[in-house]
């Protein structure tokens, strides 16, 4: 298949050197001027486009998405599918598609979860909205690039499904880090309670397969000095667009917007930028009630 990949960053770049090297005839762009291993690289995104029969978007957010389909929307074939994997607001991914779907191309949203690592060992999970069509166009890209892919419902329904998720991975994060820190000043031993709370009622995926204490579990960014990972800057943006949605479809969702305000404080005012969203921890290990 002919394919265009616009955004070769740290998502981006493994993605589409997995499609390359799976027989894929893959054409770049990034505005960085970054590159990829098996991906011809275009002067602009309208040349990488210029016969494809999907095009592929790894953007940093929504404005960013809009401003690259206004480009590339009127230079796609006919017929072809705008495949976007940024994750941005449920707004812009169903603005884009509409502006798609007018032009007589296929549509889907399709964010990620799995980060770098996933990204470079093609073992990402793609949440995806759009139409059935559109949808089995993409699949046998998801299987190369990642091992599952859900295909949620129309337009949107796979920025919701990410955001919703990463809800309550940022809730269940802080929650997790809040109990150990408790668990100290109680002088409870970390590893008695990872072992009784990961086989209890408390278990989550925080606890149990991203612990945020070091030498407890799994190996986790925890180990390496919390080096992402996945950053608090990236948690700080998803909480961003839930509570964005949360308003928009006026949803109560008091516990997301608390994680947003405790993840705005530990990137903005407390040297958290460029952590692991697991370094909550060493964050309420320091903090005392008051």
């Amino acid at each position: 298949m002919k394919i265009a990949f616009i955004g070769l960053g740290n998502m981006g770049a493994p993605m589409a050197a997995n499609l390359a090297k799976a027989g894929h005839e893959v054409t770049g762009f990034d505005v960085a001027g970054a590159s990829a291993e098996g991906v011809a690289v275009a002067e602009s995104s309208v040349a990488a486009v210029a016969g494809a029969e999907v095009v592929i978007t790894m953007l940093p957010n929504g404005a960013i998405l809009r401003a690259v389909a206004d480009e590339v929307i009127p230079a796609m074939a006919e017929g072809a599918v705008l495949l976007d994997c940024s994750t941005v607001d449920v707004e812009s991914a169903r603005a884009v598609a509409s502006q798609a779907e007018a032009a007589g191309l296929g549509a889907l949203d399709a964010p990620v979860s799995g980060g770098i690592g996933g990204a470079a060992a093609g073992t990402l999970t793609f949440m995806v909205g759009g139409s059935d069509a559109a949808f089995a166009v993409g699949k046998p890209l998801f299987d190369i690039m990642g091992q599952k892919a859900v295909h949620c419902g129309p337009s949107g329904a796979g920025q919701a499904a990410k955001i919703c998720n990463n809800m309550i991975l940022g809730v269940t994060m802080i929650a997790t880090c809040e109990a150990f820190a408790l668990a100290d000043k109680l002088g409870l031993d970390r590893q008695s309670m990872f072992d009784v709370v990961s086989t209890s009622s408390g278990y989550s995926w925080s606890m149990n397969a991203y612990c945020p204490a070091p030498g407890v579990g799994p190996q986790s960014p925890s180990d390496n000095d919390y080096k992402p990972g996945f950053a608090a800057e990236l948690m700080l943006k998803d909480l961003g667009l839930s509570q964005q949605a949360a308003e928009a479809a006026d949803a109560d969702t008091p516990m997301g917007q608390r994680a947003l305000e405790l993840y705005r404080s530990f990137v903005e005012d407390e040297n958290g930028r460029g952590m692991d969203f697991s370094a909550m921890l060493p964050r309420f290990e320091k903090r005392g009630r008051g």
